[in-house]
This record gives C-alpha cells, structure tokens and sequence, in this order.
C-alpha cells in the first residue's frame, strides 16, 4: 500500500456532487488520518441538545450555540470534545491535534481546563472512515480538502460554515459556495 500523507488537522468540506445525505453540506475536521483509516467530527450540525443536558459539568465552557453537535454517523452514544487552546503548552486532560486546536479529554474535571480553554464543543459521535476508504472518496471527487482555521471548530453560525470555508478559497473552488441548496430550481 501506498504511504498516505497525513490530513490531519485540515478540512473535508463535501462538494455538491456527493450524494450520501449523512454528509450532504458537511464540513469535517479530521482528527486522525493514516494508513490505518481517519476519524473527524462534522462541525456544522448542531442539535437540539444543550451540552447541560448531557454533560452538565462541561456546559458552562461550550461555546455559542451551547449544543451538542452531530459529530458522524459512528457511535452517536459516545462525545468527543474539541477544544482550542492558545499557547505552546496544553493542559492535562487536552491532547493537541494541529496547531491550538485539540481534544478534551471529557473524564478529566472541567475546572482543571477552565483557565486555558478558548472554545469548546462537544460532538456526539464521529465521521470514519476505513484504510483507503477516504482515499478513494477523495479520488471520486466527494471532497474538497482545505486548510482549517482555529475558528471553523467553533464556528457561532455553524449553519453558514459550509459556504464561509469554501468562499475564503481561492479560485474556482470559492464559485462553489454559490452553489444552489436545490439546483433543480435554479
């Protein structure tokens, strides 16, 4: 098998042409990715769920909008946390992913995290895929791969996140955010 160069960190923000509709506008921060799969967390569909009533401890640190977000269609029972953490150094209970942003270890007492934390959500369940799995959807054109921002993880309007990545782009690919929602009544 060929070596895969890592995504981790960066962005999969879903083109119009991919049809399955776990992922229809997603845009999903990758967590992890090798030759042994990737996991990411969709960060653009919030639920009706507030992080208090889930996980009453953490409330308080969620950024705006205070929700659980729907992280993927695996394991929707478990969270992830993502936090962003300015500065060199993270805290216990925060493992760093790519550059301030990182996981939050949810076991871990929020008040030991409370100093340092810039932003946190928390995902129910995750985006997978399997060795070459995403490789061959990126192959098919299902994703565009962009450059994340520290700010994308917590976005505050989360519902416009798809359009705002792709229109910061350069070029045709910033065209795509003009896409229709329906292009049948265009």
């Amino acid at each position: 098998m060929a070596e895969v160069s890592s995504l981790t960190g960066r962005l999969l923000v879903a083109t119009p042409a991919l049809a399955d509709p776990n992922f229809d506008r997603a845009v999903v921060f990758l967590l992890d990715h090798d030759e042994e799969g990737s996991l990411g967390v969709v960060l653009n569909r919030p639920t009706p769920v507030g992080v208090g009533d889930v996980l009453l401890p953490w409330a308080a640190f969620a950024g705006e909008p205070g929700v659980v977000f729907q992280g993927g269609p695996v394991s929707l029972d478990s969270a992830l946390g993502v936090a962003v953490i300015p500065g060199e150094e993270g805290p216990l209970g925060w493992q760093r992913i790519h550059g301030a942003i990182g996981l939050v270890d949810l076991e871990t007492p929020p008040e030991l995290l409370a100093g340092t934390l810039g932003s946190l959500r928390i995902f129910a369940g995750y985006a997978g895929w399997g060795p070459g799995q995403l490789e061959d959807e990126l192959g098919e054109g299902a994703w565009y791969v962009v450059d994340s921002e520290p700010g994308d993880v917590s976005s505050p309007d989360p519902e416009r996140l798809w359009r705002a990545v792709l229109r910061r782009q350069r070029g045709e690919l910033a065209m795509v955010a003009t896409y229709p929602d329906d292009p049948s009544l265009n």
